[in-house]
């Protein structure tokens, strides 16, 4: 999927995005020519509008080349995804920007005030993935008119999805994480802001502005299989780093041959397992995919409640081969520095997410 060259490139870039608690301009140069943010943005907005388990496949890809950078794609990329939701002249012209990244927070909170004309909206939201190079802000706040709450007609809290310009947008830079360090997932705030409806949409597949099948999939959906394709490939590359680190201590080790090929055998099973879980569930996402394409909607209510259910079963389950594993790692894995402890703190960090825990 990579050329030698970008790997080289995404290693080098890696220790520096890591020190800058952000991503580089190196970075976001590379990732704004290959359309990394528009994976999954219809072609006419100048996306590559690619398949379900083709957008997955790379990010997994790009995972294990860099977890910190494969999340903030996988994130801001589906930011970028609503753009099947919102108004389509709204959504042309902003996508007349190449390097247009969307991104937010999916925490409810503040208050949009409808007065008739337009939205006041003010309130804090946490957790903005890519946000010192977000181009516009996503967040979800309940509705009131003229201060009072509104509700639908299921009795909750009626709520609406909002993008907002950078320009309106405060950061807080209060992103300190042990993992995950470029990111920069920091919170933001908004202070009385005049919103017009055209910077509203919402989530669901009978509001969507584009006929492409990616948006009849639930976004609920679409985010677990994405997030989980991200611990996939930081999985897998700790596993091949395992490997690694134990062939290079069988050379220089000559007393304790037989515990490290104990441990080689246990290392073995776990990636023959971990490689059999993993694609019996990407078959699980092409079904999904397959479904969306031919609309038969009929058949995926099942398969999304089977889908989520496998995506916390093997998150669950790598976490613990992950802490099983770990402590083989010795003075090595503790290093800041070494790979395996990059990537260890990256898992760690990224299973803090709160939407695949058990």
């Amino acid at each position: 999927m990579f050329t030698l060259q970008e790997i080289e490139n995404l290693k080098n870039w890696q220790s520096l995005a890591i020190a800058n608690k952000s991503l580089t301009q190196e970075q976001l140069s590379w990732l704004y020519t290959h359309k990394w943010f528009n994976l999954w943005v219809p072609i006419p907005y100048n996306g590559l509008e690619l398949s379900l388990v083709d957008g997955l496949n790379r990010l997994e890809e790009l995972a294990y080349r860099d977890g910190g950078l494969a999340w903030t794609v996988t994130l801001c990329s589906g930011a970028n995804m609503f753009v099947g939701f919102i108004n389509q002249e709204f959504a042309t012209k902003l996508w007349e920007n190449p390097q247009i990244c969307l991104g937010g927070s999916g925490q409810i909170a503040g208050k949009a005030d409808w007065n008739g004309e337009s939205y006041i909206l003010s309130g804090f939201w946490k957790y903005a993935t890519g946000s010192p190079h977000l181009t516009h802000f996503t967040l979800n706040a309940p509705i009131y008119h003229a201060g009072i709450p509104q509700w639908n007609a299921e009795g909750e809290a009626l709520v609406r999805s909002f993008v907002i310009p950078r320009e309106h947008v405060l950061l807080h830079y209060d992103w300190n994480s042990m993992g995950l360090e470029c990111t920069a997932s920091h919170s933001f705030s908004i202070d009385r802001l005049v919103v017009d409806e055209k910077n509203t949409f919402q989530l669901v597949a009978e509001a969507k502005t584009n006929a492409s099948p990616i948006f009849d999939i639930p976004f609920i959906s679409f985010a677990e299989m994405t997030l989980t394709v991200n611990y996939l490939g930081m999985y897998r590359r700790f596993l091949d780093l395992m490997e690694k680190y134990l062939f290079e201590k069988s050379k220089v080790n000559t007393i304790n041959q037989d515990l490290i090929k104990k441990r080689f055998s246990v290392l073995d099973q776990k990636q023959v397992k971990f490689l059999s879980d993993k694609t019996q569930l990407m078959d699980l996402f092409m079904q999904a995919w397959n479904n969306a394409v031919s609309a038969q909607f009929d058949l995926n209510i099942i398969l999304y409640q089977r889908i989520s259910a496998d995506c916390r079963k093997i998150v669950s389950l790598l976490y613990e081969d992950l802490n099983e594993l770990f402590p083989w790692t010795g003075i090595r894995g503790i290093q800041m520095d070494e790979e395996l402890n990059i990537v260890y703190r990256n898992l760690l960090t990224a299973r803090q997410h709160a939407l695949l825990q058990d």
